[in-house]
């Protein structure tokens, strides 16, 4: 009885919680096609499902964010939060399906989409570490990174000195992301595209774990932020979103289901963030400066 009604609470509050924060939409393009495709490994492939990130390739400085402490989610919820996704099977038909995709990417991707992905979606992402110190080399492009999407929407005038409160929420809800970004990334340990396909040739090497992909994740969740700020430009930032995820899969660094599942997973942090008052807060002092 106990348990049913612990169940119930929680429940209720997951529903409270979705009255609150905009519902996720659903899936679309190739993601849906590719998720009905089976997930279980597949005996005739076992082998693949040995591999794994090689520890050899883990970059030292992205283990440290599963040390901080987040801004907005509770340890709980991060550890929820960190069992709530999971990536297809290496050998598995959807895998399978994933790479075929990423490898008629390589064929068909022109010069004007590798440039756009490589040299300037590549490098935005902002870092909360970066911006302890205001003299840090890279202090104020990491700032303008974090008003990426809000810029790109909104034109030049959005930034941190025009809405201090938006920034202080953004910085929050992105701290938290780069926490929840590397617990996943570490707890799966999931291989890159390329450790399984031998012909992908990626456009860059990553020092990370595939599964989920951090600059989706980053750019589903400042979308998904902005949206709650500025409800009727939804559509428009999570397209920017949208072409983030894809310019991984044009790179053939991450799969496409790297991509749908950080979608998934920043729609449930920002639910999860609800129960939390100071993000309460913070957040109702971003709308105001939106009014």
């Amino acid at each position: 009885m106990i348990q049913k009604t612990t169940l119930f609470l929680a429940l209720f509050a997951l529903t409270l919680s979705w009255a609150q924060i905009a519902p996720l939409e659903p899936v679309k393009a190739h993601y849906k096609t590719l998720q009905k495709l089976d997930a279980k490994p597949n005996p005739e492939r076992a082998k693949l499902d040995k591999i794994s990130f090689p520890a050899s390739e883990y970059s030292s400085g992205s283990l440290i964010y599963t040390m901080a402490a987040p801004a907005y989610l509770s340890a709980a919820q991060v550890e929820t939060l960190k069992k709530s996704v999971q990536y297809p099977a290496n050998s598995s038909d959807q895998t399978r399906a994933e790479l075929d995709f990423l490898l008629d990417w390589q064929k068909k991707r022109s010069q004007a989409q590798v440039d756009r992905s490589v040299n300037f979606l590549a490098p935005i992402g902002y870092w909360p570490h970066i911006a302890v110190l205001k003299n840090h080399e890279r202090y104020q492009s990491n700032m303008e990174d974090l008003f990426y999407e809000g810029r790109a929407v909104m034109g030049e005038s959005c930034n941190p000195e025009n809405y201090p409160h938006t920034a202080k929420l953004l910085q929050g809800v992105t701290k938290d992301m780069r926490i929840m970004e590397f617990t996943v990334k570490y707890h799966l340990r999931r291989a890159r595209p390329y450790h399984l396909e031998p012909y992908l040739q990626p456009l860059a090497r990553m020092r990370t774990p595939s599964f989920a992909s951090g600059h989706t994740l980053w750019a589903y969740i400042q979308a998904f932020t902005w949206s709650e700020l500025i409800p009727n430009k939804r559509a428009e930032f999570l397209e920017l979103a949208y072409e983030v995820g894809e310019s991984r899969e044009i790179m053939g660094i991450h799969y496409p289901s790297d991509e749908e599942a950080a979608r998934v997973l920043a729609h449930r942090m920002l639910v999860a963030m609800w129960d939390n008052p100071v993000f309460r807060e913070d957040l109702a002092k971003a709308k105001a400066e939106w009014k």
